[in-house]
């Protein structure tokens, strides 16, 4: 256990696993517009893509509990310990986070959705650090939040204008989103060191999406056109999400959340690449914009983890 901490805890494993995260991710946005349009979801019909979004994680939880099973060799089902910490978990990320933020990206344009999820990370390493107390707030920390949501701005404006408009369901529900993923990300670090991260994270997961299918449901909404390639593609988000998340919590139950959040803002810059690559805009993937963006984030990922890593 103490080998797998200190592989887990060092700097450069971290950068690597969260950005193997990151790329999930950012490959995660082209394929679910690809599956909004094989599975006929209106972009409009928020009803729809919460259904979407919610049997997505279902799967999504279910894999990462086979995956536990077959680790462990016996089957992994969560315990009344397990649920206590993976109800709040569950209403914090699955439900409470993707509930609010596919509301409000139907609400809102493109560029500021995508700057207000950047404070996300932020939003996490401030909780920590100033209401649960679980680490201390230092200027290198500030410093570095500041520059990766730079980094994000940069990469969010590029050839596109930013109103200042506000609404509560656009705006307000993103923001509110983001408030969630912080609280989750506090509470994955917590209960992550109590109970296995794998199995806290394939339970929230299928609670969380079975919820967020039947609240879709209730407002209408469907999936209009099941097709073999629309499964497929479920089933990828579905591993995704697994692979992503797992890794995650798994870095969280061993570091403290700046250290790890810090890569978060790493995970914009992948969306838009990747986006852009898979519609074969290479010219918006790769410009002066981009490479800023990238700078002004790993210099901010530097600045929260080069103490650390000369202790490593």
């Amino acid at each position: 256990m103490t080998q797998k901490q200190n592989i887990l805890t060092k700097t450069g494993i971290v950068a690597l696993l969260a950005c193997v995260c990151c790329v999930l991710w950012g490959s995660a946005i082209p394929v679910i517009k690809t599956g909004y349009n094989l599975m006929q979801v209106d972009s409009a019909d928020t009803a729809s893509q919460i259904v979407f979004a919610g049997i997505r994680f279902t799967l999504a939880g279910i894999l990462v509990l086979i995956f536990a099973s077959v680790r462990e060799r016996k089957i992994m089902l969560p315990n009344r310990e397990i649920l206590k910490y993976a109800v709040p978990v569950c209403l914090a990320q699955t439900v409470g986070q993707y509930f609010f933020f596919y509301i409000g990206v139907a609400h809102t344009s493109g560029v500021k959705g995508g700057i207000i999820t950047g404070l996300g990370n932020f939003i996490a390493i401030l909780l920590a650090c100033l209401v649960f107390r679980n680490e201390r707030m230092t200027g290198r920390k500030i410093a570095g939040c500041i520059l990766g949501f730079a980094g994000v701005v940069v990469i969010n404006l590029m050839g596109n204008s930013l109103d200042m408009g506000f609404k509560l369901t656009g705006e307000g529900f993103i923001l509110i989103a983001q408030l969630s993923y912080g609280i989750s990300t506090v509470l994955i670090n917590i209960f992550s060191r109590k109970v296995s991260p794998v199995v806290l994270s394939g339970t929230q997961f299928t609670m969380g999406g079975i919820i967020l299918t039947l609240i879709g449901v209730g407002m209408g909404g469907h999936l209009g056109n099941v097709t073999a390639g629309g499964i497929l593609l479920i089933l990828y988000l579905a591993m995704v999400s697994a692979v992503a998340y797992t890794l995650w919590s798994v870095l969280l139950a061993w570091n403290d959340v700046s250290k790890v959040a810090i890569f978060g803002f790493v995970n914009p810059l992948c969306s838009v690449i990747l986006s852009a690559l898979v519609l074969g805009e290479v010219h918006q993937a790769f410009n002066a914009g981009s490479l800023i963006a990238l700078l002004l984030v790993c210099v901010g990922i530097y600045v929260v983890n080069c103490r650390d890593s000369s202790a490593n």
